[in-house]
């Protein structure tokens, strides 16, 4: 089985080790320039993308394809918009079969209006994946049995929302993060929920291993001003977190001690 790992200096996914923690994606840009412009301001090094929204008949026609530079860019296809294990597994299938990659993010919907995972599904759909040689990255609810579950069925790391997806709410369940995080040992990426740099930030303080987000660049007044806000609090928040913080205090707390000074 192969897992994603974390490591001090970046993520280790499949045995290639990317420097950038952020994970961005392609939906929603106004165009493909500014698309293209945010994925080079982000420093990412992995580009997630709909299958369903892939030219993959006609090689003549545009595609999304054409405005990703494979060379520089390791391609994540994900199942978004299936509603069943059946027709994500199909939707993985055909991603290998195109020659995108042997990664999926695996998503399996089982709510129209807030599009939450349907956790049985994705359990379902993971297990037959992983038999079948992919690195399976689910997007799930932020249920830490589900969480072990999934690490139990050979998932390579888990991804669980922070908020509904494309809300950009922020962190809304820190301690949940924090509680999948201590359940298992293969990496956390938080993934959906994300509004701004602050909350990125916030979910590697909290010890999450990458985060992933699209809305939250894609949708901003300047995605690529954003693009590179996201870049720079996912650093912080890992140095921040790596370095460890104070604890919390109910008083004050003197910054200058006056122990130990002559009177």
């Amino acid at each position: 089985m192969v897992q994603v790992k974390s490591e001090t200096e970046g993520l280790l996914i499949a045995g290639k080790l990317f420097q950038s923690r952020l994970i961005v994606g392609t939906g929603k840009y106004a165009n493909y320039k500014i698309m293209q412009e945010a994925h080079e301001a982000s420093g990412a090094e992995i580009v997630t993308i709909a299958v369903r929204r892939v030219n993959l008949n006609d090689p003549t026609k545009e595609s999304l394809l054409d405005y990703i530079d494979q060379k520089r860019y390791t391609l994540l296809p994900n199942t978004a918009g299936c509603y069943t294990a059946e027709e994500a597994i199909r939707t993985a299938h055909l991603a290998r079969e195109a020659a995108l990659s042997n990664l999926i993010k695996l998503e399996v919907i089982g709510d129209e209006k807030t599009l939450l995972p349907d956790n049985e599904a994705l359990l379902e759909a993971t297990k037959v994946l992983v038999k079948e040689g992919f690195i399976v990255m689910p997007y799930t609810t932020d249920d830490v049995v589900m969480a072990k579950k999934l690490q139990d069925a050979g998932a390579a790391c888990i991804m669980p929302l922070a908020a509904p997806i494309g809300s950009g709410m922020g962190i809304q369940n820190r301690l949940n993060i924090e509680l999948i995080k201590e359940a298992v040992k293969v990496p956390v990426i938080v993934d959906a929920g994300v509004g701004t740099a602050s909350d990125a930030a916030i979910a590697m303080e909290l010890g999450a291993d990458g985060v992933l987000m699209n809305t939250a660049i894609a949708g901003a007044k300047d995605p690529v001003k954003m693009a590179r806000a996201m870049k720079l609090a996912i650093e912080a928040g890992r140095l921040a977190y790596e370095a460890g913080r104070i604890p919390k205090k109910r008083y004050a707390s003197a910054s200058s001690p006056v122990e130990g000074i002559v009177r």
